[in-house]
């Protein structure tokens, strides 16, 4: 019965079900493909980790190599000293003494200090404040060592925390007098215990310091302190203060020397140095905080250096002082010594980082493109569904980033834990354009193949491929930099003297060059292959036309793998000869410094048992012995040429085997004629010629020499001056050998030492190699370089993995269907094995090429000199790029045996998989 109006139905209506909810397109695909997505995640984080530590490492090594160059100026050159002469006579005597008095000089240091340290970071316990004498004031006291009967010159310091900085070592601290004066008598003071040890002052010992118009300062030594910290700013800026010193007599032929040594004053005590001759002064050292410093500050410290020498910090200094105040110091020197050596280096690092990058960037780019073709029917049907290229690419972007991005998160974690640095943002920076990069390439590269909607692509390799006008307008862009990068390369170079080009295009240059190459190979390539493709047709068998044909028909797109191989190569290539011409450069400057695998040397004639004793050590293999006149006289006297006296046949063994200023040692062997023959420098042979001339040797005995011969150097000495003569033909005491030279394959050091006692000084080329990597900034730039180029290595390895993985699917079903119509495996491996070899080859050979082309044309604007030898001058001359061979080939060739490798392996694991897991009906490959 159907209810009336108003009356309500007991009929229950069901509300209508929800439909179910469709599974998220992230979580899906992250399911049905987890070992691609890991795949992915792995390679995301390792570039990102590499990414972010590349800047903390260069900051890490900049920081040390800046702190390395400081510690070896020492305090003496990096402390910034402001001072004050008292000079006014014209003063009251009390107003004089009221400013030597330690109020008059704490004060203003405060001040000081705190305006300073804003701008420059100061250390306040090495930094220190007080007076001094700034003339040396001779003590006449008997008692006190004398080493050539000249008596002994004293400073007086008052300088604040004598008593933080030492410890007491006999007697106590001294005291001030109360209400000290210039007229005051007698003060207390503390010394050193070197000063102590090497003048013979004992506690209790009083100094008669000469008075001016009045009686002697007596100074009664009540204290022995010993340094805390000798070597830093507080003791070491002033070195005197701990260690007395030998000077010599200015003008004595006899080159007299005197003690010059420091008498330490309580500060209270300052005002009666106003008695003495000493011309007291007021000074504030300001020490800089190394362990603060930083390489990237540098602009800004040397900014503050110049303010504190001649600008705002000065005046500022001057008006809590006294507008006397100057300032001295080396720390701008310092900064510019740092800043050379690092403009040299920073932009070699730049060419391998960027090498890296440009492969890192290729084999992302390859791996979102191996995805895109991989998953080719999938976008293609979802196009022919309706999908739209925004919400295609939007998904595309969404699964990727779910993955990209916390593995870029946990690469630059990794990267800050490695290397700790001081600029994250950098590095924050570096792995953000990873997790960007790694993003991007997959909806970038299915947006560009799936723009029009359809199920079937055209055919799509380098044979049939032609370019279009926008690549050929981008390619001639690309030659366009990579010429202009040359040239800005061999006319400015990486660095023009102190400061660098900054420019980033002539760092790019060698990336640039393997670029172009590339895209001239990708347009070459096809020719040989069609000009091959006739007559291999006619030969017997299938394997050879086949592997041909399949070679020609690789897809368009390889351009990206041969950019990745040839970048690899050119920057292995290139970073293998940057090494090798490092190690070079600095084994050849080794060598013309000692002149032999190792040299012992003594200021006077050696002992005659020596050479015996040293020829007996391990690893000696020969020894030389030299007679070195240092001072000789030729002629007139007035010139100086250093004489060296050899056996004729030993030296010009040793010259041959060190490849310096080789000769015949017969036109050296003294004949018995009345002059000597004679090698000689340049200089010396154009200002003596070849007449015969005396020389007089520094015993006094003279010798006549004839010029016979002229080189460039010698082992025996260094400079551009000298002769070299037969020693058996030098009178009798000057034939006695005063150096030794040692050849051999790494003498023992220690047993070389103990051979020579204290008598003699001993050098070896080993030392002397390792001394030249002075610099953290040059060892941490050449571990920089070293992990760019292995990386970039790996990534080429990776991108003709990836280049083969893209391909494994369609070979291994045109295997599986050739082996249907009777292929035999070994017939397949070759097969896989030819079809792979022309790219092999290509690569290869392209990138030896391109590798050689790159280093002869960027050679002559590279200077290897500052990164060698930290120096802007080496001894061997300037250091130039050149080939490497090793470099050059071994990488060529492990790229050539890793593909046929790869496609063997690939054939045989295809052979035992059979062919009915890969033929399936439906199946397009």
């Amino acid at each position: 019965m159907a209810p009336r109006i108003g009356e309500v139905s007991d009929v229950t209506v069901r509300a209508p079900r929800r439909s179910r909810v469709v599974a998220p397109w992230v979580r899906t695909r992250l399911r049905s493909a987890p070992g691609a997505a890991a795949a992915l995640a792995v390679l995301v984080a390792v570039t990102a980790f590499l990414a972010a530590a590349l800047p903390l490492a260069v900051d890490r090594y900049g920081d040390a190599g800046l702190r390395r160059a400081l510690e070896v100026a020492g305090p003496g050159r990096t402390t910034v000293q402001l001072y004050t002469t008292q000079a006014d006579f014209t003063l009251p005597q009390r107003e004089r003494e009221a400013e030597l008095r330690q109020d008059a000089v704490r004060d203003p240091y405060a001040r000081i200090l705190a305006s300073a340290g804003r701008s420059l970071p100061l250390d306040p316990d090495q930094s220190a404040h007080g007076v001094r004498t700034t003339r040396r004031l001779q003590v006449r006291d008997p008692w006190l060592a004398r080493p050539d009967g000249l008596p002994p010159q004293f400073h007086l310091v008052a300088q604040n925390g004598l008593a933080d900085h030492s410890r007491l070592r006999a007697g106590r601290l001294p005291k001030a007098p109360h209400d000290t004066t210039a007229a005051t008598t007698a003060v207390e003071a503390a010394v050193s215990t070197e000063t102590a040890r090497e003048l013979d002052i004992e506690v209790g010992s009083v100094l008669h310091v000469p008075g001016v118009e009045r009686a002697p300062l007596a100074v009664r030594v009540t204290g022995i302190v010993e340094p805390r910290a000798p070597r830093e700013a507080y003791w070491s800026t002033t070195p005197v203060l701990r260690s007395p010193s030998l000077a010599n007599v200015p003008g004595d032929p006899q080159r007299s020397v005197f003690w010059v040594a420091a008498l330490l004053l309580p500060p209270d005590a300052a005002p009666a140095m106003l008695g003495t001759a000493g011309s007291p002064e007021r000074y504030w050292m300001l020490a800089p905080e190394v362990s603060t410093l930083h390489g990237h500050d540098l602009p800004r410290l040397t900014s503050a250096v110049a303010s504190l020498e001649a600008g705002p910090l000065l005046q500022r200094a001057r008006a809590a002082a006294s507008p006397a105040v100057e300032s001295d110091t080396a720390l701008d020197e310092v900064f510019a010594e740092y800043t050379g050596l690092r403009s040299a280096i920073g932009p070699l690092v730049a060419v391998a980082a960027f090498g890296t990058a440009t492969v890192a960037a290729v084999v992302l780019l390859m791996a979102g493109g191996l995805a895109a073709d991989r998953r080719r029917t999938e976008l293609a049907l979802l196009r022919a569904r309706g999908a739209s290229l925004r919400g295609l690419a939007g998904r595309l972007l969404a699964e990727t980033a779910v993955v990209a991005v916390p593995a870029a998160a946990l690469g630059l974690a990794a990267a800050r834990l490695t290397v700790p640095g001081p600029r994250l943002p950098y590095a924050v920076a570096a792995a953000g354009a990873t997790a960007l990069l790694a993003c991007v390439a997959l909806p970038s590269r299915a947006v560009t193949a799936h723009r029009a909607a359809g199920v079937h692509a055209a055919r799509d390799d380098l044979a049939s491929a032609r370019p279009s006008r926008r690549r050929t307008v981008a390619e001639l862009t690309l030659l366009t930099l990579a010429v202009g990068a040359i040239v800005a390369l061999r006319t400015r170079g990486t660095s023009n003297g102190q400061q660098a080009s900054g420019d980033h295009l002539v760092s790019l240059a060698p990336v640039l060059v393997g670029m172009v190459a590339a895209l001239v190979l990708v347009r070459l390539y096809p020719l040989p292959l069609r000009g091959l493709a006739r007559p291999a047709g006619r030969l017997r068998g299938v394997v050879g036309p086949l592997s041909l044909a399949r070679a020609g028909r690789t897809s368009a797109s390889a351009v990206l793998p041969l950019l990745a191989l040839l970048t690899a190569l050119t920057t292995a290539a290139f970073g293998g000869s940057v090494l090798t011409g490092v190690a070079d450069a600095r084994d050849r400057a080794a060598v013309l410094a000692v002149g032999a695998d190792a040299r012992v040397e003594g200021l006077r004639a050696l002992p005659s048992g020596l050479a015996e004793q040293v020829r007996s050590a391990p690893g000696v293999q020969d020894v030389t012995a030299v007679s070195v006149a240092s001072y000789a006289h030729p002629s007139d006297g007035r010139l100086t040429v250093p004489v060296a006296g050899v056996d004729p046949a030993g030296y010009a063994a040793l010259a041959r085997h060190t490849d310096i200023g080789a000769f015949d040692p017969g036109e050296l062997k003294a004949s018995g004629a009345e002059a000597l023959p004679a090698l000689a420098s340049p200089e010396v042979a154009d200002r003596y010629g070849t007449r015969p001339f005396p020389v007089r040797l520094d015993d006094g005995g003279y010798i006549t020499v004839r010029i016979v011969g002229v080189r460039e150097r010698t082992p025996a000495l260094v400079g551009q001056e000298f002769l070299v003569v037969d020693r058996s033909g030098l009178p009798g005491g000057s034939a006695r050998p005063t150096a030794l030279l040692v050849t051999g394959d790494h003498p023992d050091a220690g047993a070389l030492r103990e051979a020579a006692g204290g008598t003699a000084r001993v050098q070896l080329r080993s030392e002397q190699f390792a001394r030249y990597v002075d610099s953290p900034l040059q060892s941490g730039a050449e571990r920089v370089y070293t992990a760019a180029v292995a990386a970039g290595t790996g990534y080429a390895v990776l991108a003709l993995l990836l280049t083969l993985l893209r391909a494994a699917p369609e070979r291994a079903a045109l295997l599986a269907r050739l082996r249907t119509m009777g292929l035999t495996r070994a017939q397949g491996r070759r097969l896989l094995v030819l079809e792979s070899l022309p790219q092999a080859l290509l690569a290869a050979v392209g990138g030896t090429v391109t590798a050689w082309a790159a280093i002869r044309l960027l050679a002559p604007g590279i200077d290897l000199t500052t990164v060698a030898v930290s120096a802007s001058t080496s001894p061997a001359g300037r250091a130039v790029l050149r080939t490497d061979p090793v470099s050059l080939l071994v990488p060529a060739l492990a790229v050539v045996a890793l593909t046929v490798g790869i496609a063997a392996a690939q054939a045989w694991w295809t052979g035992r998989r059979g062919s009915v897991r890969e033929l399936r009906a439906g199946d397009a490959r």
